[in-house]
């Protein structure tokens, strides 16, 4: 397993949960019980982007407006925990989408590389299609890929190089954000496709 990986999905927690306490400290809604809130409202997560598809076509951060949308950041060469996560991932979307056909259809999934370096759009398209048709996967160049990571609060660290290539150090969370493009949970892909299912039916309204 990519124990870096893992390691610095724990470094982000104090982080983004920092976060959450100043915004619960700013946004108190006397009329919203503290349970029914979304945990990273208020959080300064997320942002307009430009990058591009498995097509070569630009897209951009509105063009989901509207739309709910799970974002995660991975890589194609990732030998286990990209996998791994978007497995659960797609399995919790695939059981909240069965469940409930019409919330999900306001629901999209987006897989965004941190590895621009290797991952093509057409890498990235063929890779994102083994999990879900509904997947779209997403790069572009290293300044546009860092300026999101930034604004995602993403981490992401080249690894050295080796004769088998080199290995990406990186976050693994994966959002959910409503449909203005507003942070809400993190998706718990470390629980599996059940938890990710209900934690889905949980915010999508």
């Amino acid at each position: 397993m990519n124990r870096r990986a893992m390691t610095h999905h724990f470094r982000l927690l104090p982080v983004l949960l920092a976060s959450l306490a100043l915004a619960a400290c700013g946004s108190q809604d006397a009329g919203q019980p503290a349970a029914d809130r979304p945990p990273l409202e208020g959080a300064a997560i997320g942002g307009p982007f430009s990058l591009v598809d498995k097509d070569g076509k630009t897209v951009s951060w509105d063009v989901f407006k509207g739309k709910y949308r799970i974002v995660y950041f991975g890589y194609t060469f990732c030998p286990d925990a990209c996998p791994m996560d978007m497995q659960a991932l797609m399995k919790g979307f695939a059981q909240f989408e069965q469940s409930d056909p019409q919330l999900a259809a306001k629901v999209q999934p987006i897989f965004i590389t941190i590895d621009p370096e290797r991952d093509t759009p057409e890498a990235v398209g063929q890779w994102t299609s083994a999990f879900s048709p509904r997947l779209v996967g997403l790069t572009g160049t290293p300044e546009q890929i860092a300026a999101v990571e930034k604004a995602f609060a993403a981490y992401s660290a080249k690894g050295e190089e080796t004769s088998g290539g080199y290995l990406m150090d990186h976050s693994r969370i994966a959002y959910l954000m409503g449909p203005e493009g507003e942070p809400l949970a993190m998706l718990p892909v470390d629980k599996g496709g059940d938890a990710v299912a209900a934690e889905l039916g949980k915010w999508v309204k």
